[in-house]
């Protein structure tokens, strides 16, 4: 693996316009970003968004120039916001970051972040060989935390887990400046050109001026949000330098300390709060706990459940039906967890083998939708395995099952992201059912023309021509294959590595 800070600005520039970093989670096969990315970039030639707005207009003055949609968490009022940046305001600033002198200061102050009282273990990281990135990620996080977590076992008694709550959507833009140049520097030259200033800028420009937060979902904002926390790293290794008797891990909001008492553990905890509060940021009360057995403390608890149903029970469950039921009881117990992620993607592995229908295949179904109706998270493994289990049904059963899913799975409230998945599985022709949708990429893949990114500030037409929302469909879903596979939903594994 390299990690990005390693690349030189033009490796930098193509990691960033892959449609993988434009949005880093699962959509199915015949939706990519990346032609749109690569004609808008043809485009601007290494300029910048403001050379062609309106004269009189600015993005900063418009709503919905970021497209935002929703993934929900729990079936009920747990939503996570995920939004596509606006193409071009992202292609410039790809640019602004990576023009050799820029990329080069942005590298430098990664580097003067290093080597402090806090151990950051989630700098990000791109494959070199045939891996995904994402997975390239998870081997890291593997190596680095958990690892080092259980070492640490042999020094230390005690463990304090904590995380931002809300980080992305809470980071004040203006920290990215004072980030990247200092404080003192950054506050002498609010109004002036500092690269920080650029970036927060365009960061502003795609949500409607708010310097309160910023875009979650693509490999180029967690790529700034590292920038802002390792400043914060900086921060809290000027309060804490020179102490031997604590050790801090973090992987992007998430913080580990190791120490020998509760007191000195609690201490440190109250600096790294300090310090996140100047950036806009908060830790989550309910997820800081403490514990005094290291090892136990160092694999969550979801994790180290998991690793006893890695099997799926089948020494005593040895029927799909009960197998199901274990992780369905698994599901109600550790909701949207990473291991209920990457148990559900091994059954989906193992459910390929199922080649008749079973007498207790309506059973089967509803359990699988249920652990997706209150994971929902899960749906696109869930939804490879309903592919499998109703593609053995009759022809009149298959669509009478997908329409009982349907109806259930629509009371997930707010939730565009599971739509997108839903359409992959109804709508290929050997399933037939017409899906209708008010989330404007399932509208797109239909042949409809809705807007994704409110373009009226471009002054341009050519700007405007790269930018056909038509081109992110680069398949049939008619044509899709009926069952999900595993590999179309490869990156649902890597990615629960990171819940």
């Amino acid at each position: 693996m390299r990690r990005l800070v390693e690349l030189s600005n033009e490796e930098a520039k193509q990691h960033f316009l892959k449609g993988s970093s434009y949005f880093n989670g699962d959509m199915p096969s015949y939706i990519s970003f990346e032609p749109i990315l690569k004609d808008v970039d043809t485009f601007l030639n290494g300029r910048n968004y403001p050379d062609f707005r309106e004269a009189d207009k600015k993005p900063n003055d418009f709503q919905g120039v970021n497209y935002s949609f929703i993934a929900n968490k729990d079936g009920r009022f747990a939503w996570r916001p995920y939004e596509l940046m606006h193409p071009a305001i992202y292609v410039s600033l790809v640019n602004v970051i990576c023009e050799a002198n820029n990329w080069e200061v942005i590298t430098q102050r990664f580097l003067e972040f290093e080597d402090g009282v806090v151990d950051c273990c989630s700098a990000p990281v791109m494959s070199i060989d045939n891996q995904t990135d994402t997975a390239t990620q998870v081997k890291n996080w593997w190596q680095r935390v958990e690892q080092r977590s259980l070492s640490y076992s042999l020094e230390f008694s005690h463990i304090l887990h904590t995380n931002v709550t809300d980080c992305y959507g809470s980071l004040y833009t203006h920290s990215i400046p004072w980030a990247l140049h200092g404080l003192e520097e950054a506050k002498q030259n609010r109004r002036n050109s500092l690269l920080g200033n650029k970036i927060d800028s365009h960061i502003q420009a795609g949500r409607y001026g708010q310097t309160n937060g910023i875009s979650q979902g693509s490999v180029l904002m967690d790529f700034i949000a590292e920038l802002v926390l390792g400043f914060i790293d900086q921060q809290i290794n000027n309060r804490l330098s020179g102490a031997t008797d604590f050790r801090i891990l973090r992987y992007r909001d998430d913080y580990r300390i190791f120490a020998n008492s509760d007191e000195r553990a609690e201490e440190v905890l109250k600096i790294i709060s300090d310090e996140l509060r100047t950036v806009g940021m908060k830790l989550g009360i309910s997820k800081t706990l403490m514990s005094k057995n290291v090892i136990e403390g160092s694999i969550k608890p979801d994790k180290l459940a998991g690793i006893g149903l890695e099997d799926l029970g089948e020494t005593n469950a040895k029927t799909i039906q009960k197998q199901l039921l274990r992780l369905h009881t698994f599901g109600q117990r550790f909701p949207n967890s990473g291991a209920l992620r990457r148990l559900v993607f091994q059954f989906l592995e193992k459910i390929s083998a199922q080649a008749e229908r079973p007498e207790d295949l309506e059973v089967q179904v509803a359990i699988a939708t249920d652990i997706a109706f209150v994971s929902p998270n899960t749906f696109p493994a869930i939804a490879g395995i309903l592919s499998h289990m109703i593609s053995i049904a009759s022809t009149d059963e298959k669509s009478c099952l997908w329409e009982k899913v349907l109806k259930k799975m629509k009371r997930v409230p707010y939730n565009g992201y599971l739509e997108i998945w839903l359409q992959r599985v109804t709508q290929p022709q050997s399933v037939g059912i017409a899906f209708s949708s008010n989330e404007r990429i399932c509208q797109i893949v239909n042949g409809e023309s809705p807007e994704l990114w409110e373009n009226t500030w471009i002054g341009n037409s050519d700007l405007k021509a790269a930018l056909d929302v038509s081109k992110i469909v680069i398949g049939s879903v008619s044509e899709a294959e009926e069952v999900v596979s595993p590999d179309e939903v490869a990156l649902f594994q890597q990615n629960a590595w990171a819940y």
